[in-house]
């Protein structure tokens, strides 16, 4: 049983067109700050479109928790979040900012690892890892925000 009802279901179909991105992304690490493994200390964008991804989770169809370890919850989060970017067309490289929520925020090797499996490792966003005592729904350990700009 969901925890919470579902949205209305939509009447008209929303094509997916693919965009061709025309926005720039610059991702910088000063010299004076401790090294960015896995994202970047600053993420300068270019573009006028914004889209904000709500956090996302290990969770299936049925709502159910997805993996038990921080590696596995990690993956499916990422891989949940790949479809809604792919929803709207955007891709790895026009995510600016992402912002993680786990209970377990000194793994942070793990986090990077799991990440980087599904993104394909390279520069990473602008980044901030919070550490909380718990989220939504019971047995989720962690979950992922993040913004791009498009165009």
């Amino acid at each position: 049983m969901r925890p919470w009802p579902s949205p209305p279901p939509s009447d008209t179909p929303q094509p997916h067109t693919p965009r061709r991105s025309t926005v720039t992304r610059t991702l910088k690490n000063p010299a004076g700050i401790h090294a960015a493994p896995g994202f970047s200390h600053i993420a300068i964008s270019s573009g006028s479109t914004w889209v904000h991804f709500a956090g996302q989770v290990a969770l299936d169809h049925e709502f159910n928790v997805v993996g038990e370890g921080l590696f596995e919850q990690t993956q499916a989060a990422m891989k949940n979040l790949k479809t809604a970017m792919d929803e709207c067309g955007v891709a790895w490289t026009n995510i600016v900012r992402r912002t993680i929520y786990t209970t377990q925020p000194t793994e942070y090797a793990v986090i990077t690892e799991a990440i980087d499996s599904v993104t394909g490792g390279g520069d990473g966003p602008a980044q901030t890892i919070l550490g909380v005592t718990g989220l939504a729904v019971p047995g989720l350990v962690i979950e992922i925000e993040c913004t791009a700009v498009l165009d």
